[in-house]
């Protein structure tokens, strides 16, 4: 299990954005999966709590069944990205059916932010997207989502692997929302007390 991304990765696909500026005393929460309408707001409410602003990989499709949600978000001052339409694996999908589900997915959320599911996609995939994508990864996993960790650890891991300048993934879904929950309330808690700012990406 990767909760930090290795170096090495971040020299294999170097157009990508893994982290931010570490001089800045800055983290990037960002949340896959949503909107939820039930999940998401809990989030933002959390998030409130601490003056902090996220950036939302959206899911085309759960933007469509919960526009309200997401429009909630966005007047809530965070900042949304692209996540497919139909969370799709890049790895698996032909590229032309990749591109095609991108763009689906972006005449709802209409965002230059793109972050692949599952963090899998091609060289040629990147080659392609970058013409009109920023793409966004990530230098820290909390693995909300993997019923191996408990919410103690997803918690304890994610705080030990973040620092300055990184970008964390959580995930606003019904399949991570209880440790997602535990987890982010005593991240936000922690780095607060260290006068960490919590910023969305642009």
């Amino acid at each position: 299990m990767q909760f930090k991304t290795p170096y090495v990765a971040k020299l294999i696909y170097p157009g990508l954005l893994w982290d931010m500026p570490s001089d800045e005393n800055k983290i990037y929460l960002t949340f896959d999966d949503g909107p939820h309408p039930e999940i998401t707001p809990l989030v933002l409410n959390l998030l409130d709590n601490y003056n902090a602003k996220a950036t939302f990989f959206c899911v085309g499709e759960n933007v469509k069944k919960h526009p309200e949600t997401f429009e909630f978000l966005k007047q809530k001052g965070h900042a949304v990205g692209n996540h497919s339409h139909n969370h799709l694996n890049g790895w698996k999908t032909a590229n032309k059916d990749y591109y095609k589900n991108v763009e689906l997915a972006n005449k709802l959320i209409d965002s230059k932010l793109f972050r692949p599911p599952y963090g899998r996609i091609s060289p040629s995939q990147i080659k392609h997207l970058k013409k009109d994508y920023k793409i966004i990864m990530w230098s820290a996993l909390s693995y909300d989502f993997d019923a191996r960790v408990s919410k103690k650890e997803c918690l304890e891991r994610s705080i030990k692997n973040s620092t300055a300048g990184t970008i964390i993934v959580f995930h606003d879904s019904e399949k991570a929302k209880e440790k997602m929950l535990f987890a982010l309330e005593g991240y936000l808690k922690h780095f607060s007390k260290s006068g960490i700012e919590f910023c969305a990406l642009k």
